[in-house]
């Protein structure tokens, strides 16, 4: 065989390796696949946006949100305490009620009446015509005519209480004029009459008595101050 022979088979075996090997690469789509797989991965891997963490200016922004929320409700609270100052209005209900005071002629009326039961009694009624309470203290002093003493008190007849008239209310006082039994001495007949209402110096009160007058003996004797006609003629 000659050298030229030789070298062409060489050249042919060659041929067909590197056509062998090329179509082995180009029928092989791993690299291709590889390449593709390898970006699918790097787009999974990359980070969502929804885990972009917040702004300095988003945190700013929810202090200064929290404390607006905080300062209304110390204002708020402000309110409330402020709120409590209206107590001071309770001050009206501090205010008492008027102060009684002695009841005296010039806001009173006085009358004596002549009664049929209990015999030989008048009773004393006096009315306060004033604006105000008054009080009417312990047992009227009663002075008949031209009697130069007032008569005793029936220690049996002192109420627990003062009597206490409001504008237009009455208190009463009965007054024994002399023994039914006619066993009193000194007796005469009076046509007038002065009240103290206190059984105290001060102005009297003059209520007038009937025409004939009434007769009086030393007997006589007078009630506390009453709420009722009827405890008044008790005794």
């Amino acid at each position: 065989m000659s050298a030229r022979t030789t070298r062409n088979r060489m050249l042919a075996a060659a041929a067909i390796t590197f056509a062998t090997l090329t179509l082995a690469a180009c029928n092989d789509g791993g690299g291709v696949r590889e390449e593709g797989a390898s970006k699918v991965t790097a787009s999974t891997e990359s980070p969502s946006t929804s885990a972009t963490p917040s702004s300095p200016s988003d945190k700013t922004n929810e202090g200064t949100s929290t404390g607006a929320g905080q300062a209304a409700n110390d204002t708020t609270g402000t309110t409330g305490s402020t709120g409590t100052t209206n107590s001071t209005g309770s001050t009206g209900s501090n205010d008492s009620a008027p102060t009684s005071t002695r009841c005296s002629s010039t806001t009173t009326r006085t009358t004596a009446t002549e009664v049929s039961r209990p015999l030989n009694h008048v009773l004393l009624t006096v009315t306060n015509t004033g604006a105000g309470n008054c009080n009417l203290i312990g047992y009227p002093a009663v002075r008949f005519g031209e009697a130069q003493s007032v008569p005793p008190a029936f220690e049996d007849s002192k109420p627990q209480a003062v009597v206490t008239l409001a504008p237009g209310e009455s208190g009463y006082a009965g007054v024994l004029l002399s023994a039914a039994d006619g066993s009193g001495s000194n007796g005469y007949t009076a046509k007038s009459l002065e009240v103290l209402l206190n059984n105290s110096t001060g102005d009297a009160a003059r209520p007038s008595l009937p025409a004939k007058g009434v007769y009086v003996d030393d007997s006589i004797s007078v009630s506390y101050w009453q709420s009722t006609m009827a405890d008044a003629l008790t005794w």
